[in-house]
C-alpha cells in the first residue's frame, strides 16, 4: 500500500486578475479551491495515474473539512488526524506584474497528536510503501522525521522524501528509497554556496546514492529534471510554455515518476512523462489532468549526462 504524510496541508486558493496594484481594490477574473499539501497532491495524481493510496497527515477546522470533502469526492483514502486550529488557507495570485504566494502557517500540532500520527506509521510493513512531503507546521521539529526514518528502518517500508528542511541531510544514512529536492533545497542542504556548479550537483547526488540514498530525483524547474542512482545519471529538459502555477509542478513530477518507474522500469520513459506532467501542472490553475502530456513528451529529451570535459 502507498501511504502519503502531509503534515501541514491546504487549501490553495487559485486567483487571476489583470494587474494587482497595492491600496486599491482588486477584482479577480478567475478563481480555484483546491484541497492542497504536497502529499496529498502526490495521492490525487496517483489516483488518475489508476493507483490507490491512503493520505495521512492533520487537519483541522472547516478548511479541513473541506480537504477530506474533497477526497472522499475523489475516492481518496484518507484517514487524517483531526487537531485544533483551522488548516491554513494558501493564495497564489496570478496576474500581468507577475505571481506573488501568500503561505500561511496553520495549526499549532501538539505533542499528542504527534504521537498519534507515528502509532499510524508503527502499522506500516515491508509491503508499503510512505510519501513524506511539504512543511512542517508549527509545533513539530525535525526530529519527528528522524523518528519516522527509524520507523521505517525498523519495519522495512520504504521511505520517499519530499522536504526542505536541513534535517535531511541526516536522513540519508537511513537509506530513503528516494529523495526528491529542488535544485535550490539540494544546493541548500547539501552543498556548500560556492559550490553550485551542475558538476557539482551531480558529484553530490553521486555521494548520496553511495551513502544509501537508492534513487534521487532532483526538479530544475524550466530546465526540466535529474534523475541519479547507481546505475545511472539522466538529466531532462523540459518544453516551454505560460507558466500559471508552479505551487504544485514538483509534486506532480515524483508521483508520476513513481507511478511510472514502478510500472515500467524504464527511468529514461519515466523521467520525460514525469517532467511532461509537471510541465502540464505549471501551464494551467490546478494538476494535471494529463490531456496534454502526451504532446508534451515530443518537446523532451532524455539523456545521459555527460560530464564536463570527458
Amino acid at each position: 500500500m502507498i501511504y502519503t504524510c502531509t503534515m501541514n496541508p491546504a487549501i490553495d486558493l487559485f486567483v487571476e486578475m489583470e494587474t494587482f496594484v497595492v491600496d486599491e481594490v482588486n477584482r479577480s477574473k478567475y478563481e480555484e479551491y483546491q484541497a492542497n499539501g504536497k502529499g496529498i497532491n502526490v495521492s490525487i495524481v496517483l489516483k488518475q495515474l489508476g493507483i490507490d493510496s491512503m493520505v495521512l497527515g492533520f487537519l483541522g477546522g472547516f478548511s479541513g473539512q473541506f480537504i477530506k470533502d474533497s477526497l472522499d469526492d475523489l475516492l481518496i483514502n484518507n484517514n487524517f488526524i483531526v487537531v485544533d486550529g483551522i488548516t491554513r488557507i494558501n493564495t497564489f495570485v496570478q496576474s500581468i506584474n507577475g505571481e506573488y504566494k501568500v503561505v500561511n502557517r496553520g495549526p499549532e500540532i501538539f505533542l499528542g497528536d504527534q504521537e498519534k500520527l507515528l502509532c499510524q506509521l508503527e502499522q506500516l510493513n515491508a509491503n508499503d510503501v510512505l510519501f513524506v512531503n511539504g512543511s512542517l507546521p508549527k509545533g513539530i521539529d525535525g526530529s519527528i522525521l528522524l523518528k519516522i526514518s527509524e520507523v521505517s528502518l525498523k519495519n522495512g517500508f520504504k521511505l520517499v522524501w519530499d522536504i526542505s528542511h536541513p534535517i535531511l541531510k541526516e536522513l540519508v544514512e537511513y537509506k530513503p528509497y528516494l529523495i526528491k529536492p529542488n535544485i535550490d533545497e539540494f544546493r541548500k542542504i547539501f552543498l556548500k554556496e560556492d559550490a553550485i556548479n551542475d558538476e557539482k550537483v551531480i558529484e553530490k547526488a553521486k555521494s548520496l546514492v553511495s551513502k544509501g540514498v537508492e534513487n534521487i530525483l532532483i526538479s530544475t524547474g524550466e530546465k526540466g529534471a535529474w534523475f541519479v542512482n547507481e546505475s545511472m545519471v539522466l538529466e531532462s529538459n523540459a518544453p516551454s510554455g505560460k507558466v500559471v502555477n508552479t505551487a504544485c509542478s514538483g509534486d506532480t513530477l515524483l508521483a508520476t515518476f513513481y507511478a511510472t518507474y514502478q510500472a515500467s522500469g524504464d527511468a529514461k520513459y519515466s523521467l520525460k512523462k514525469a517532467v511532461a506532467a509537471g510541465s502540464s501542472t505549471a501551464f494551467r490553475p490546478g494538476l494535471t489532468d494529463f490531456t496534454d502530456v502526451e504532446s508534451l513528451m515530443g518537446n523532451i529529451t532524455v539523456s545521459n549526462h555527460k560530464q564536463e570535459g570527458v
